[in-house]
């Protein structure tokens, strides 16, 4: 790539759009349509991570820490660091089983509205061809443009490819190797695996160990590459972005996305941490966490099909469908989307444990997906004494949600009452639907509840909206459809 035309190009892009590289000009951006509507996509974490499987997918950067769990499996298993680094694990990448329409037609199976592979983590290494480096996927390990496989595949059936990129920590994530005679070591210029590998920063710190422009422009042309050659509908970033010498990159990268989907004839979004943009100019997620309240402006929460891991490791704690069906209709109740990430074999295998709980989902929402997509929020998100803990990594363990937790969505004259767990005696009382509540004074003209057959008797009084069936039974959460007039 012709780095300096590229840059020019970029200027180009932004001069004769409509976006621009400030926070007021970004401010017009607007939420696209179906995104609004999606409520539930996958995320994939999927790399050279995944080989050794241990621990985490920060496996990169721990096994260079000395005395760390992974530090010592990796002498253990692979021996020293100076003879066996992370970029031996590049040729053990094959993804010899990995098939994009056996994923596409899960994904699809699991209700899931968009799909975002991570193109690049911290470690580095490109899922997809570049001309910005050769440590990537179609010219090593796989020698496949991976990214380029899933967008033809997810596209095929119906699913919104998006990426994500984690580049920017890779400023420091390799660091620690050149802490002791290791793999890592200097001179590392640019386009070398581990470069820059510079000092870690204090990451409470904004302003502290700022990028050079060497790196910020590498940055910027590795994320615009992507938006060139895949044109995801939305565009992912992790933290530390947040930090003061990424602004400036940051907003000329937005104004250049924007742009470019103007271009193509659909709207595009970004997804950001912390303050890294401005509200209003992308749209917010919470990391591992959601919000206790409703919020007028829409988000996204990204988790995992396990508490421990973003990938797969052979000692994953998984969540039970349940959990993360309750989290879903959580979410979608104050105006949030769901993310929810699994993390493939090293050979390109969705473990069955991932596989399983998708289905569980799909299954669910194939009889309760009109309460989910396409819905609106209501007056109140919901109601119920199970308090929901606020912010990022809080998912640590299941929230105990009972009968009397309920949410709402809404979408024309129906609004969708969830339960959260279903009752053992068939009653459900609803006291956001009392007589003279103030979310609502109007009339109730039917009542069903989705996937069963029975029609629920009920009734309204000053203390509540009671429901009583008798054949209405789930482990998982059920909607109740009310009519409204």
């Amino acid at each position: 790539m012709d780095k300096t035309n590229k840059l020019q190009a970029i200027e180009d892009t932004i001069a004769r759009g409509r976006f621009k590289e400030d926070w007021n000009s970004l401010a017009s951006f607007r939420v696209p349509e179906w995104y609004r509507e999606a409520k539930f996509g996958i995320f994939i974490h999927w790399g050279l991570y995944s080989v050794p499987a241990f621990s985490n997918e920060w496996y990169s950067r721990n096994m260079y820490i000395k005395d760390s769990k992974e530090y010592e499996h990796h002498i253990r298993t692979y021996g020293d660091h100076k003879q066996f680094g992370y970029k031996d694990f590049i040729p053990m990448f094959k993804a010899e089983r990995f098939d994009a329409e056996e994923w596409a037609e899960l994904f699809s199976l699991s209700g899931a509205k968009y799909v975002m592979p991570v193109a690049e983590h911290h470690d580095g290494f490109q899922m997809y061809r570049s001309g910005l480096s050769r440590f990537n996927a179609y010219d090593m390990g796989p020698r496949r443009d991976l990214l380029a496989e899933m967008k033809s595949a997810f596209e095929g059936k119906g699913l919104e490819l998006c990426v994500s990129s984690h580049r920017a920590e890779h400023w420091f994530f390799m660091s620690h190797g050149k802490q002791f005679d290791s793999d890592i070591h200097e001179p590392l210029a640019r386009g070398d695996f581990y470069w820059p590998a510079m000092p870690e920063p204090d990451h409470h710190d904004l302003s502290g160990s700022p990028p050079s422009e060497e790196f910020l422009e590498d940055w910027l042309l590795r994320c615009c590459e992507l938006v060139d050659r895949y044109r995801p509908k939305v565009f992912y970033f992790d933290w530390w972005i947040q930090t003061t010498a990424f602004k400036p990159y940051l907003k000329k990268f937005a104004a250049y996305y924007y742009n470019k989907g103007d271009e193509w004839g659909y709207p595009v979004a970004i997804n950001y941490k912390h303050d890294a943009f401005m509200l209003g100019t992308a749209v917010l997620d919470v990391e591992r966490g959601q919000f206790a309240e409703l919020k007028p402006y829409f988000w996204q929460t990204c988790t995992a099909v396990a508490r421990n891991s973003w990938c797969y490791t052979s000692d994953n704690e998984y969540k039970s469908p349940v959990e993360i069906i309750q989290n879903l209709v959580d979410i979608v109740s104050k105006n949030g989307s769901m993310l929810l990430n699994v993390g493939p074999k090293a050979d390109g295998t969705i473990p069955e444990e991932d596989r399983a709980i998708l289905l569980a989902i799909g299954d669910w929402l194939r009889v309760n997906g009109e309460s989910i997509y396409g819905t609106s929020y209501w007056k109140t998100f919901g109601e119920g004494p199970t308090e929901i803990k606020e912010g990022q990594f809080t998912d640590g363990t299941a929230t105990a949600f009972t009968s009397a937790d309920i949410r709402f969505t809404a979408k024309g004259s129906y609004l969708y009452a969830t339960v959260m767990a279903c009752p053992e005696d068939g009653v459900v009382h609803i006291r956001s639907l009392r007589e003279r509540s103030p979310y609502y004074h109007g009339l109730i003209r039917d009542i069903r509840a989705l996937g069963f057959d029975e029609k629920p008797s009920w009734d309204r009084d000053d203390e509540a909206l009671t429901i009583r069936t008798a054949t209405v039974k789930s482990s998982r959460p059920i909607v109740f459809k009310i009519q409204m007039e």
